[in-house]
């Protein structure tokens, strides 16, 4: 995919991507993170594609307008690390570290972004692992592997040979959402479906789940406006 700007007040980023599969030219705003890509079909030019964005500026822009802004994680940003909101801070030392409402970073300013990523990656690891074991222990159905991802359409998924995949951002969300996305997956490896088969399994290892289902629906695009690295 190409990056093109629609000029104007204010320019807008297009991500431009071309489809073997597309019958037509369509815009599409990214309801978690307002980016907005453009497709069109392999014989349509890039001219004629643009051309297409820029008569829908005004509707993209109104689009947009409505999203909350990105937020690049830097010194004196603050940012939800398991539901509560910490500031990152410069200290001395080595590790990041979590004390309070805060979340001291260590090394250059202009890494702190990157620094705190690989926090928070690496504790979305412990965390997520731990969930899993412990929902895979009472299944009594032992998963591959799991991966971490940046995913921009679904907090977890379940393959048909037993590995799962989680998004890194999970650790950014309360600690009982992180633990149903966990359990839901494991469920997969009893049930590869969303029948009623399937939500029994969910309700056995996790118990009622509306409550972090509901904190996802409202609140999950949020975890995808920090922004850690240029």
């Amino acid at each position: 995919m190409e990056q093109h700007v629609l000029p104007g007040n204010p320019p807008v980023a297009v991500l431009l991507r071309k489809s073997a599969r597309a019958r037509r030219i369509s815009l599409r705003v990214s309801q978690l993170d307002g980016r907005v890509t453009l497709t069109c079909p392999k014989g349509v030019s890039e001219r004629e594609a643009l051309d297409f964005a820029q008569s829908k500026a005004e509707w993209l822009r109104q689009t947009l307008a409505g999203h909350a802004a990105p937020v690049r994680v830097a010194q004196g940003i603050s940012l939800p690390v398991q539901g509560r909101m910490r500031q990152v801070v410069p200290v001395a030392g080595r590790a990041v570290n979590l004390a309070g409402d805060t979340l001291q970073v260590p090394g250059p300013t202009e890494r702190m972004g990157a620094r705190v990523q690989g926090f928070l990656k690496q504790r979305a690891r412990d965390r997520l692992a731990a969930a899993s074991d412990g929902y895979a222990a009472v299944l009594g159905r032992p998963y591959a592997r799991l991966t971490l991802r940046d995913t921009r359409s679904r907090w977890g998924s379940c393959t048909g040979d037993g590995g799962l995949m989680f998004s890194w951002r999970l650790i950014m969300a309360p600690d009982h959402v992180l633990d149903y996305v966990a359990a839901h997956e494991v469920a997969h490896l009893a049930e590869m479906n969303h029948s009623a088969a399937f939500w029994a399994v969910v309700g056995r290892l996790y118990g009622p789940h509306d409550a972090p289902r509901r904190w996802l629906r409202e609140n999950g695009s949020g975890l995808h406006r920090y922004r850690f690295a240029d």
